[in-house]
């Protein structure tokens, strides 16, 4: 089952993240508080949306979907942009992650959205047979590139 994240999610929407987090061998920069969390996706000005995955035999989220939305100056129109996708270790293989991304294309589907995107990591081959089992491809002619910390304040504060 899936289901849109409320406010009580927040503790475990804060738990996967890290766990995701983990997973990725990255703990040290999962630096979002559950605070940040609720701002984020609860405050006067969400920026963005999460989506639980219920373990339908015990109740227990299984995992969830965060993301947000972006634009398409070519084809006019929003798009989503998933930010993280997690399925706990015990739950894969389950469909949580299938339907999460189903609920994610019907909600572009009927809000006439254009696309689902979202990056993985070159080492995560199980996530990528996955995502290309469904029909998803890589977009290998793009570089992601990223301004953070110090190169972000040194950028940001000139004139």
């Amino acid at each position: 089952m899936i289901r849109t994240a409320t406010p009580a999610d927040i503790p475990v929407i804060h738990a996967l993240v890290r766990e995701l987090a983990e997973y990725e061998k990255a703990l040290e920069e999962a630096r979002a508080t559950p605070e940040q969390l609720h701002e984020a996706l609860f405050g006067p000005r969400p920026a963005a949306y999460a989506h639980i995955a219920v373990d339908d035999t015990t109740g227990e989220p299984a995992g969830f979907a965060l993301w947000f939305l972006n634009f398409s100056t070519w084809r006019g129109v929003h798009g989503i942009y998933l930010e993280d996708l997690y399925v706990r270790p015990e739950a894969r293989g389950t469909g949580h992650g299938k339907a999460l991304l189903t609920e994610l294309a019907r909600i572009c589907v009927e809000r006439g959205y254009q696309r689902l995107e979202w990056s993985v990591l070159n080492w995560n081959r199980p996530s990528i047979d996955f995502y290309e089992s469904l029909g998803a491809r890589a977009q290998d002619e793009w570089t992601v590139y990223r301004l953070t910390d110090g190169a972000l304040q040194s950028l940001g504060s000139s004139r």
